[in-house]
């Protein structure tokens, strides 16, 4: 397998705080600093997000970007005629001209 031109990528973060309930904002992606616990890395990511104004009883989430991706690779589930609620005005061909 040929090397790669820049090398690996170094693993990192997505960063997201919660500004209500359910609801998340993205701070962005950064760098998993080496040598760190799983814990402190992920406080260190929470840390550069916010230019270390986090605070105690605000709510951050710092998920590995490898992990981001695969959540993000899903497909919908097949679309079943039955499902279509009845007087939707969809069927086989779509939405009827009203």
């Amino acid at each position: 397998m040929p090397a790669r031109e820049h090398g690996p990528s170094r693993p990192r973060f997505v960063v997201l705080r919660q500004v209500g309930a359910g609801e998340w904002k993205l701070l962005g992606e950064f760098e998993r600093r080496p040598g760190l616990t799983a814990r402190a890395a992920r406080s260190a990511a929470i840390a550069e997000a916010t230019d270390g104004k986090a605070k105690e009883g605000e709510v951050y989430a710092a998920v590995l970007g490898s992990e981001w991706r695969v959540a993000l690779d899903w497909a919908p589930p097949p679309r079943d005629e039955a499902d279509v609620p009845a007087g939707s005005g969809e069927g086989a061909t779509g939405p009827c001209d009203r």
